[in-house]
């Protein structure tokens, strides 16, 4: 302390002797209000001890061998997660003498990977990531009671990053499964996994955010909870011992945590485990749109009283919602009762959909809502390459919003599988400054479809300049609107 803070401090002690004084007795001998209670930290030991049992470490190997003599392990990029583990514990070999021709060197396992899981059942069925076990040649699963087990992949979904595997092992303690949609947001959560391969490490933090979209299938909970390589396919656990996510992804410009982590809500993951325990693999459903968002424009344009539902740019010819009469311009805002209230919302659901099932759309289609019934069918692994489009034409003169534009021969239309569009030849003006250029297609405007150049300069010279204009424009195999705003057309 400096000679300055006793001054202080001495100065201070008359001062308040001199209050005391002159408080009324009663007021003296009245007694001190309680104080506020103090904020504490929560205590995460019980909870660690009741849960840390049914989470598991799992290496994966991979098998090298023949070819090169010395069968050397192959090289890890430097940007890889797991450059520095490996590097740390285990390093090349340092050159070897070679005096003459050796033979290749028989099969041998290397190090491949590490990361985290838990157990489901008592009988030795295990959670991970996909990208935890993908291209494994083998699994090894060690429990915290330090057994290990060589595990067999029953499944994995990459879509979801779900996998399901299998020891041989009977009484385990086994994970309780909670709801992530009791989460809230600030909540304390912990992790516990195997970060660059330390075992049995917890992380504890609180729920930054739900509904975190990332992934196609998946509305991910976000926490600031500390992840990193090797974490990933742990459990995220609430304050009642309950699983409710998987530690999947994390945000980072480094490879290592940065603040932000992501983990798959566990109802999610389960429905998807429950398929791969049944036949090994996930069946989606799929009904053959292309969507995007609804914004606050276009649903101004489109005449709804908010932004809401998936806005169909492109229905693709022979499956489901071209059977039932789904049009682009289309607003998709329910489906099979439930609300679409983002874009995100129906992929998921149609996804969960069982192949086959029939099931009620309701669109808004021309300021109306209209319900269409729809046969779900099942989502296939790729979509078919399609020839990228072909500009060409002699340029003629633009219209209004600054595009030249010609008709589409009937066998073009045909191989783009669409009903009409005409062809962006030449943009100038508002459709430059929006994005617009030549070889795209338009293939309706303000939600009615265009079948000839003629038709569309017409209708251009008819708008309101005062009104927004809403386009559906293609360009090579995407589909998607595009708004003009009067400031865009001056």
């Amino acid at each position: 302390m400096t000679m300055l803070g006793k001054r202080i401090l001495i100065a201070a002690l008359p001062a308040i002797a001199g209050l005391a004084i002159l408080l009324p007795p009663t007021a003296a001998a009245q007694p001190a209000a309680p104080a506020a209670p103090a904020a504490t930290l929560p205590d995460f030991t019980d909870l660690v001890e009741r849960v840390g049992p049914v989470v598991v470490n799992i290496r994966t190997v991979a098998r090298v061998g023949g070819g090169a003599p010395g069968g050397a392990m192959p090289e890890l990029d430097e940007s890889d997660p797991f450059h520095e583990f490996f590097r740390r514990f285990f390093p090349h070999p340092g050159p070897q003498p070679r005096p003459g021709p050796r033979a290749p060197r028989p099969e041998r396992e290397v190090p491949r990977g590490v990361g985290s899981g838990f157990v489901l059942s008592a009988d030795g069925f295990v959670m991970t990531n996909a990208h935890v076990v993908q291209g494994a040649d083998e699994i090894l699963v060690t429990l915290p009671d330090r057994r290990e087990f060589r595990a067999r992949l029953i499944g994995a979904d990459r879509r979801t990053d779900v996998a399901i595997v299998k020891i041989d092992a009977s009484g385990l303690p086994f994970v309780r499964i909670g709801d992530p949609n009791r989460l809230r947001v600030g909540e304390w959560v912990i992790a516990i996994g195997s970060p660059f391969g330390l075992e049995n490490t917890v992380t504890a933090g609180i729920v930054s955010a739900k509904a975190r979209e990332t992934g196609e299938f998946l509305p991910f909970i976000q926490t600031d909870v500390a992840v990193n390589p090797g974490n990933s396919g742990g459990p995220l656990i609430n304050m009642r011992g309950e699983v409710v996510g998987i530690n999947s992804q994390i945000f980072t410009t480094s490879g290592a945590y940065a603040g932000i982590s992501f983990a798959i809500p566990i109802d999610e993951a389960m429905r998807v485990g429950e398929q791969l325990r049944a036949t090994g693999r996930v069946t989606r459903g799929r009904i053959g749109v292309q969507i995007g968002p609804v914004t606050r424009e276009v649903a101004e344009a489109l005449g709804l009283t908010r932004p809401q539902g998936a806005l169909v740019s492109r229905v693709e010819l022979g499956l489901p919602a071209e059977r039932a009469g789904v049009e682009p311009g289309d607003v998709i805002v329910r489906f099979d009762g439930r609300a679409i209230e983002r874009e995100s919302d129906l992929p998921r659901l149609v996804g969960a959909t069982k192949p086959g099932s029939r099931v009620t759309i309701q669109v808004w289609r021309r300021g109306k809502t209209v319900d269409l019934p729809i046969t779900v069918a099942e989502m296939e692994p790729d979509a078919p390459p399609r020839r990228p489009d072909q500009p060409a034409r002699a340029v003629p003169a633009a219209n209004a919003l600054g595009l030249s534009v010609s008709d589409v021969p009937a066998e073009r239309l045909k191989e783009l599988r669409l009903r009409s569009a005409v062809l962006v030849d030449a943009v100038d003006g508002a459709a430059a400054r929006v994005g617009l250029r030549p070889g795209d297609l338009i293939v309706a405007l303000n939600n009615v479809e265009v079948s000839t150049a003629r038709q569309f300069n017409e209708a251009v010279a008819r708008l309101d300049p005062k009104r927004n204009v809403l386009l559906l424009v293609r360009r090579g195999e995407q589909s998607n609107f595009v708004v003009v705003r009067p400031q865009d057309r001056q």
